[in-house]
């Protein structure tokens, strides 16, 4: 097989991390019809909403524990290898799930599925941003994020086709079928190198720079020869500040690597307490519960949404490395927070049955495909990319895996609680989704600094207040290359 190089490369890299995120809209989408079908129901006793509710949301734990497990191991094993071990653990917790018979063996086998996500959830973004040109990363992880709203789409369709069966194969065919795209990963791993910028972190500058030459064959050496140095240089910088250490991921040093942490883990959290896996994981029960739509019908609009979700994900393609992050962060989630406000109250006129109920049901409705377009343009669009984009080259595995974490255990907790909440409080939950969406605006307007194209390497000088690093003087000896970076790198680390 001919070795991969320049777009050929990126792309095949690109379709890797694209499966990772279909992956997790595939198991983000899965549950919310299975739970209300007829055989799903029968194969576990008909289940309450506390119950459902621990089956649906005990997925997030595992992918929280996998996630921890990915920030303690994942950058001793590489990028390559990560998401490999989390590919063979969804496989198997897969097969588990599909073969359950009762609640306790689905429960294990939703936290092994998880478990698995986590690892590969952890990873992906920072391979992808490792691998990415500064101009059009952002473009790369909004084509990740479609395929993670297709899983979604295709997911719920799926669901919705099987819907009239009442025989365990309903929801175990939906169960089973993402193995269908997990194992072209494991292929598509066999065939791709190791990040560049974990090669230079571990101390092999040399296949860093194979790497590099590979990436960007189409480009003058001199410009590989420079961006290869200035990664060098980093590490070296990084190592002489001792970052990279659990001890300097917590302390405000100068490259403020605590600050960034904070703001990795803070967006990851604010797009789950905004209430978006509400919708995602619940529509069905919204739609049912909250607006009165009848089960079939329910069952449709739940498809229509996410078709929406879908289609909606294409926007910020356009946007993201134009506009930037902070300005679609700031716009979208302000939209979020408005629609919130209206849909609570449209739901207390459904929830009443006022003279305008059936037009305050079909305004709802309408509400709910707003808010996911609007959080996908926005938020959905950034929170992917910016933890990559920010944090440290020598912590980025380990901190990535922390902010990832962040966002799973709010995901589990806003999954546990949403049908408990609308059960209890109804049109009120969507009063509590507002308020926590209106308080991210400031906090991001006064934190959270743009990285619209820049290289991962100039991020420091941005939160350093350094300048950046300046022309690399190149040596020419023989038949190697060799930077000054490279040579500081080999002190720093002898």
């Amino acid at each position: 097989m001919d070795e991969l190089k320049g777009q050929r490369l990126l792309i095949t890299v690109s379709i890797l991390t694209s499966l990772g995120f279909f992956l997790i809209g595939y198991d983000n989408g899965l549950m919310g019809n299975l739970v209300n079908g007829k055989a799903f129901n029968d194969t576990f006793g008909n289940p309450d909403a506390t119950m459902v509710g621990l089956i649906v949301a005990i997925y997030e734990v595992g992918c929280f524990l996998g996630s921890v497990i990915t920030a303690i191991c994942g950058e001793q094993l590489g990028r390559r290898k990560s998401i490999a071990f989390g590919c063979i653990i969804m496989i198997i917790g897969a097969l588990l799930q599909a073969t359950s018979y009762g609640r306790v063996q689905i429960i294990i086998a939703r936290i092994v599925s998880g478990v698995g996500m986590g690892v590969v959830n952890s990873t992906v973004p920072v391979l992808q941003a490792e691998f990415s040109p500064k101009a059009t990363r952002g473009i790369y992880v909004c084509a990740q994020l479609s395929t993670l709203n297709f899983g979604i789409f295709f997911v719920y369709w799926i669901d919705y086709a099987l819907s009239k069966h009442v025989s365990s194969y309903a929801w175990r065919i939906p169960v089973i079928l993402q193995c269908l795209f997990i194992i072209p990963m494991l292929f598509i791993l066999w065939i791709i190198p190791e990040s560049p910028r974990w090669l230079a972190a571990h101390d092999r500058p040399s296949e860093c720079f194979a790497v590099l030459r590979r990436l960007r064959c189409n480009e003058d050496e001199v410009v590989v020869q420079r961006l290869h140095g200035e990664i060098l240089q980093t590490v070296a910088y990084e190592a002489s500040i001792g970052a990279g250490s659990w001890k300097h991921l917590f302390q405000s040093d100068r490259i403020k690597s605590r600050r960034r942490l904070l703001i990795a883990c803070a967006i990851q959290s604010f797009q789950q307490l905004g209430g978006i896996n509400a919708i995602i994981y619940y529509s069905g029960t919204l739609f049912q519960k909250s607006i009165g739509f009848d089960p079939h019908m329910s069952a449709l609009m739940s498809g229509f949404l996410q078709t929406w979700f879908f289609i909606a994900s294409f926007i910020p393609w356009f946007l993201i490395d134009r506009v930037g992050r902070r300005p679609l962060l700031l716009s979208m989630i302000s939209v979020m927070a408005a629609v919130m406000i209206i849909q609570a109250t449209l739901i207390y006129q459904v929830e009443n049955s006022t003279a305008i109920a059936t037009s305050a049901g079909i305004g709802a409705a309408a509400m709910l495909f707003i808010f996911q377009g609007a959080f996908t343009i926005g938020f959905q669009a950034t929170v992917w990319v910016y933890p990559s984009e920010i944090l440290p080259l020598r912590f980025r595995q380990r901190g990535s895996s922390i902010s990832t974490a962040a966002n799973w255990i709010f995901n589990y907790m806003i999954v546990q609680i949403t049908p408990i909440a609308i059960d209890n409080i109804g049109w009120r939950t969507y009063i509590i989704f507002a308020v926590l969406n209106t308080c991210w605006v400031p906090i991001i307007f006064f934190f959270f600094p743009e990285t619209k194209g820049l290289e991962l390497e100039a991020v420091d000088a941005l939160f350093s207040g350094d300048a950046p690093m300046g022309p690399l003087v190149l040596e020419k000896g023989g038949s190697e290359t060799v930077t000054y970076a490279e040579q500081a790198v080999g002190e720093d680390q002898a």
